[in-house]
């Protein structure tokens, strides 16, 4: 269930955090505790007053003194169990918010990372649910005690004395115009600085990613600025937080202090008249105190809350995003079928059309080539077959079924997709191999798979063998190592249909030797597809389509294109020249 977009402010903070169902016993007994503690400490005013009023020695009985520290203490226990167990509640609810981010961030369209920066995404996930955390953890607790607090004070002064106690009420509206005025400030600020912080995550994430990149083109000092930007960006925010809360507290203070003033004034008039005890007067102003010191607090989470709402406007947007769409559960049966591209028509949210009418037929065991200049349309035809998008018109069949009436998780586990850079996760050999099988595999199946990717040999040298670190991306591995490891893992899946994305285009000539042999072992009795520029690896495919500009200009075997399709044709003279010269 998503969050209406119409709840705004505390609406949306409160609807996000039932969603995440906190412990409602837990709530109860803390509640429970936080009031006992408050009527705790409304008594203690209370036989100060007694003690002052009947003053002498003889009053200060043992049996006074034990009940003031057994309150005392109890106060003091039930106080720390309440505050643990609201942090523990807090900690719970933002740990379900989490849970539920991450979740929805994994079954969100690869669309939706097309248009954000991951470090963008990743701020929602880490800094605004931080944000969320320190308002429940650090401030709720407090909030409520004081309202407890302040409610429970102020039904005790009114007994005492109510012509007093109208004369705080003075104080009220004043406290309330100021925190709510500048509160609204707070929000904006709040807002701009999370949109800040986003912004300076993604720069960060990104140059510390592609460090290589700025090395090598001497980028230091160009990316120096763009960071030295956002941190002062979030200083100028940082500021105007600084100036909101300069004005809140002493202007409270302010408030708080000419009350005191007014109370001790009026009180030691009526003190002299007789028309109240001394007793009575100390016990007013040690309830003045519960009232001031708690709307300290409520300040502080009104502070805290304003940045929240801010942070959970983000997180929101993340969870009423579209998912992926995957209506189907129906999986796939027999995967030896011919694949049928129909007329399919591709366009990247608004842009120029990708893919244009685009219809041809792979059958099953059988290579097909798709080759075509830089920009018409290949890796996105791949991309289709992978149902990372939905083409606007169209269809992809296997047999006399669209692609679409299989679930995503069935029609993706029979894909196996090697690409130029093969990606390669921070962790192990091992990691890497068995990335995203979910039983544990044996090592006898882990030998035989990098044995038929031609990596066991660079594997049993490295030091640690398959527990071998890989470093950020595979940093630690060669281009050729790292293809070796993507096919093995491709082995270990063992696809029924297998798309290569030139697979080899970014290697030397010896790994380039090496890996053609790994592929051809992973070919074998698989439906496959290759994407690549150079014709030599597909001059010996079933079948050749040419796309150019979007359009399929051409099929059919290496020697048919040679004869019928002019660009082939010159394709292929360009690259024979080129081999003749090298």
């Amino acid at each position: 269930m998503t969050i209406g977009k119409k709840q705004k402010g505390w609406r949306q903070f409160i609807s996000l955090v039932q969603q995440t169902k906190p412990p409602k016993l837990l709530i109860c007994i803390a509640l429970l505790l936080s009031v006992s503690t408050t009527l705790v400490g409304l008594l203690v005013p209370l036989f100060t007053k007694n003690l002052i009023n009947d003053f002498s020695i003889s009053a200060l009985s043992t049996g006074r003194i034990l009940l003031l520290v057994c309150a005392l203490s109890v106060q003091a226990i039930a106080s720390g169990i309440s505050i643990y167990l609201l942090s523990h509640i807090g900690q719970s609810v933002v740990a379900g918010i989490r849970d539920r981010l991450w979740k929805k961030l994994l079954v969100l369209p690869i669309p939706f990372y097309d248009e954000h920066q991951s470090g963008d995404t990743v701020s929602r996930m880490t800094n605004d649910t931080a944000v969320v955390k320190g308002l429940i953890t650090e401030h709720l607790s407090g909030f409520l005690t004081g309202i407890i607090s302040i409610i429970g004070s102020l039904v005790v002064l009114l007994i005492l004395d109510w012509k007093m106690t109208l004369l705080m009420f003075i104080a009220i509206p004043l406290s309330a115009l100021i925190l709510v005025v500048l509160g609204k400030k707070m929000h904006q600020v709040s807002k701009g600085m999370q949109d800040e912080t986003a912004r300076f995550t993604s720069v960060l994430q990104q140059v510390l990613s592609e460090i290589r990149l700025v090395k090598a083109s001497n980028a230091e000092p160009l990316e120096y600025k763009n960071g030295k930007t956002g941190i002062t960006q979030l200083f100028q925010y940082g500021l105007k937080e600084a100036k909101i809360q300069a004005l809140i507290t002493p202007l409270i203070g302010l408030v708080i202090m000419v009350l005191l003033v007014l109370i001790l004034g009026y009180g030691g008039m009526r003190v002299s008249s007789g028309a109240l005890t001394a007793g009575d007067l100390v016990a007013f102003i040690m309830y003045l105190f519960q009232i001031v010191m708690p709307m300290g607090q409520i300040a502080g989470f009104i502070t805290q809350f304003n940045k929240s709402t801010g942070a959970t406007e983000r997180i929101i947007a993340i969870m009423d995003s579209l998912e992926e769409q995957d209506h189907a559960d129906h999986p796939v049966q027999n995967v030896h079928k011919t694949i049928t591209v129909d007329h399919l028509n591709f366009s990247y949210k608004n842009g120029e059309e990708v893919l244009k009418d685009v219809s041809f037929s792979v059958e099953a065991g059988k290579v097909t080539a798709i080759v075509g200049p830089s920009g018409s349309g290949k890796t996105t035809l791949f991309s289709l077959l992978e149902r990372f998008y939905q083409p606007q018109s169209g269809n992809i069949r296997l047999g006399e079924e669209s692609i679409n009436d299989f679930s995503l998780q069935s029609w993706r586990s029979q894909v196996g997709y090697v690409s130029q850079e093969s990606p390669i996760i921070s962790g192990t050999i091992r990691d890497n191999i068995c990335y995203g099988i979910e039983k544990t595999v044996e090592e006898a199946d882990l030998h035989r798979v990098a044995k038929m990717a031609y990596a066991d040999q660079f594997i049993s040298e490295l030091p640690n063998g398959y527990d071998t670190e890989v470093g950020e991306r595979g940093m630690k591995l060669s281009g050729g190592q790292r293809q070796r490891i993507a096919i093995a893992r491709a082995f270990l899946r063992d696809p029924k249909i297998l798309m290569l994305d030139e697979a080899t285009s970014s290697l030397d000539s010896k790994s380039e030797l090496v890996v053609q042999q790994a592929l051809q072992n992973l070919m074998k009795g698989r439906t496959t597809l290759i994407i690549a520029h150079r014709l030599s690896t597909v001059i010996d495919s079933d079948q050749i389509i040419f796309l150019e500009k979007g359009k399929m200009t051409g099929s059919g075997t290496h020697e048919h294109l040679l004869q019928t399709h002019s660009l082939y044709r010159e394709f292929a003279e360009q690259q024979l020249r080129l081999k003749e010269i090298v």
